[in-house]
């Protein structure tokens, strides 16, 4: 297929987005609904409506361009939110990918069957209510509870997040009322992490998505003076959390490889100098391609914790704050990817994900695939985010071709 994206045109898209919300750190914090977004958010739906495509935005802030056709939607987009001080390619280059591909085809004037359009979903990097808060209210999987109930990593509840925009708590739950019917979703998107430049290949066709799951974990034990209390009297919540932490990762290294566990945060109470910790509160995330690992895992950590808990005199407890279940790709959006680069010369391999992904989300109600490509020395959610041109190039005309085989 002759048809190509500007790629000259999609880089300066991607330059002009990644000035909005630039902070003094040298990166980009543009999480949703905060100040910066609301600016992307105008620049883009002025990009959709330069294109000639028909705007709409539903009540959780999805904004959609389209290209009217007949029948089941063939939808590709990803997020323009982006995590305090981001880089300026994780979720913005699938949009604006997406949207590139839908200019080419409206430039071309192809004669398509069924309906494209472009999707940018709100927070898909979690900053207010979990992650995938957009793409969730799209296909009607939010929990009332936790939106209601949780708070922002900012510290506030997300309905004092929307009391000063024209989004409510209302808006967001009933966004999918306004779903249109799926033929397949698509994402591109930098891998992040190192196998497609280890491997040297310009194009990954992912195959499955792993779950996740996201605990707030603490244990519970006696602050008590660190020069006078022995070691046999202590219950050092610490050392406790220490514990839990390497048993843990030794259990899932060795009986469950290629899934990961990971304490993310730690904060030490009373936290002060001289003092044992009498409280340790840590995340705990943990991740696999297989459900059946997961379930165990479920019941393994809490098991190790109680142990632990029993010979140093604490207490520990645990509460789900969000999860996600592992995705396997359908096989006919793979072969469709496969066909398109064999036909157009593009190296690939095929690779799961072990990051989630709107197209995870998306999967429930759809057929949904997802394109990686490079970033430099696996490197995401930082400034240091860096791709070649080279690869993009490639993977945007393999979403391109892709989504006109979809929706022919």
């Amino acid at each position: 297929m002759d048809i190509q994206v500007n790629m000259e045109r999609l880089k300066k898209d991607l330059q002009e987005l990644s000035q909005i919300g630039r902070d003094t750190a040298g990166g980009i914090s543009r999480p949703s609904f905060s100040k910066a977004d609301f600016e992307a958010r105008r620049w883009l739906k002025d990009k959709l409506k330069t294109a000639g495509l028909k705007i709409r935005e539903d009540g959780a802030g999805n904004i959609f361009g389209r290209i009217e056709g007949k029948g089941k939607t063939v939808m590709a987009g990803s997020h323009i939110d982006t995590v305090i001080n981001g880089g300026m390619f994780d979720g913005a280059l699938g949009v604006l990918s997406a949207l590139e591909c839908l200019r080419r085809v409206k430039e071309e004037k192809l004669s398509l069957s069924k309906p494209l359009e472009v999707a940018s979903f709100t927070d898909e990097e979690g900053n207010l209510a979990g992650d995938f808060l957009g793409s969730r209210a799209f296909i009607g999987t939010l929990n009332k509870e936790i939106l209601e109930k949780g708070k922002t990593q900012f510290g506030t509840s997300l309905s004092q997040t929307l009391k000063d925009t024209e989004f409510s708590l209302e808006s967001i739950l009933e966004a999918h009322k306004h779903q249109p019917e799926l033929e397949a979703f698509l994402e591109i998107h930098i891998e992040q992490g190192p196998v497609l430049e280890t491997e040297d290949k310009p194009i990954g066709l992912v195959n499955s998505i792993a779950g996740k799951h996201f605990w707030l974990c603490s244990f519970r034990g006696e602050a008590s003076h660190a020069g006078t209390t022995p070691f046999e009297l202590r219950h050092d919540a610490f050392l406790g959390l220490s514990d839990f932490a390497l048993k843990c990762t030794q259990y899932v290294a060795t009986h469950h490889y290629g899934s990961m566990v990971t304490v993310g945060k730690v904060y030490l109470h009373p936290g002060a100098f001289s003092v044992v910790p009498g409280r340790a509160d840590f995340t705990l995330d943990f991740r696999s391609q297989s459900q059946k690992t997961l379930q165990e895992l479920e019941k393994y950590f809490p098991s190790v914790a109680q142990d632990i808990s029993s010979t140093r005199g604490l207490k520990f407890s645990s509460k789900i704050i969000d999860k996600t279940e592992p995705v396997a790709m359908p096989e006919r959006i793979v072969e469709v990817m496969k066909k398109n680069c064999q036909e157009n010369d593009y190296p690939f391999m095929v690779i799961p994900s072990g990051a989630g992904h709107d197209a995870q989300i998306l999967a429930g109600v759809t057929d949904s695939g997802l394109i990686f490509i490079p970033c430099e020395d696996g490197i995401s959610h930082s400034p240091q985010e860096k791709i070649d041109w080279k690869d993009l190039k490639k993977g945007a005309n393999l979403l391109l071709h892709s989504l006109i085989r979809l929706a022919e």
